[in-house]
């Protein structure tokens, strides 16, 4: 079979693997959401306004996101980047779509609980390790 690229309208060239990753199962989720929470969407195959508007915010975050390939999953990040509002967002949907990505999303699934692994340390404090190893 001839695998192609293909770039998709959410897909921004700033975002290197790890975080178009962290994006699709993001938006994965989203949909899961949408589809149950805001019924009239569904048929589309698009997801509504207001979640749009949420994908967009959180693509933004990651295009920002300090750590780049080494992110760790949000629940274990140090930094909160995501303004109040839309973190609570982000753990509703999350805690609803969270068991359905298994049969839906297998792959992204499994990628998720593998990044939930990884851990790092806030970036003041690595600040402060290199400054006091002058």
């Amino acid at each position: 079979m001839n695998q192609q690229s293909v770039s998709l309208p959410h897909e921004t060239p700033v975002l290197n693997a790890r975080l178009r990753r962290e994006f699709r199962t993001m938006e994965a989720m989203v949909r899961i959401w949408c589809r149950t929470k805001h019924p009239g969407w569904a048929s589309s195959g698009a997801v509504c306004p207001e979640c749009q508007v949420f994908l967009d915010y959180a693509r933004k975050r990651l295009e920002k996101c300090p750590y780049g390939e080494d992110k760790p999953t949000c629940a274990k990040c140090p930094v909160h980047c995501y303004k109040r509002a839309q973190r609570e967002h982000a753990r509703e949907v999350m805690r609803f779509a969270g068991p359905r990505m298994v049969w839906r999303h297998p792959w992204l699934s499994l990628m998720h609980l593998l990044d939930k692994r990884h851990r790092v340390e806030h970036p003041m404090e690595q600040r402060r390790r290199h400054f006091r190893s002058r």
